[in-house]
């Protein structure tokens, strides 16, 4: 059964700005794994942007009102073999989820040049 379902979609060049402004900001929202990956693409703001829609539609699935205090860096974007992303989860991002006894994470990931988009479902366990 479905606990949760969350979308996001962001503009890739407010991402862009965000990152050139404050190095701090890459540091703060972006695992060291997902800053390797992003700055290894040819587009590296695309890939960040991408993984910031993810962070955010699983807040909202998750159900977290204000994101504000949220370990962003916690909710990892990676791929497997196939190149298929998935969420990671770490430290109290993954305590809440098993506190919240929730279950697998399903996520697809979209983009263009301009925006961004992520769609995670949660379900029960």
């Amino acid at each position: 059964m479905i606990q949760g379902i969350g979308t996001d979609i962001v503009e890739v060049k407010r991402i862009a700005e965000k990152l050139s402004k404050n190095e701090d900001f890459k540091r703060h929202v972006f695992s060291e794994a997902e800053i390797i990956y992003c700055e290894k693409q040819k587009f590296p703001s695309i890939h960040f942007a991408a993984r910031w829609a993810v962070k955010e539609a699983y807040l909202k699935a998750f159900g977290l009102k204000f994101i504000g205090n949220h370990r962003l860096y916690e909710i990892e974007t990676i791929h497997n073999e196939e190149g298929k992303p998935f969420i990671s989860l770490s430290g109290l991002s993954l305590q809440q989820h098993e506190e919240k006894q929730l279950g697998g994470i399903h996520l697809s990931i979209s983009h263009t040049h301009e925006h961004a988009v992520a769609y995670v479902l949660i379900e029960e366990k």
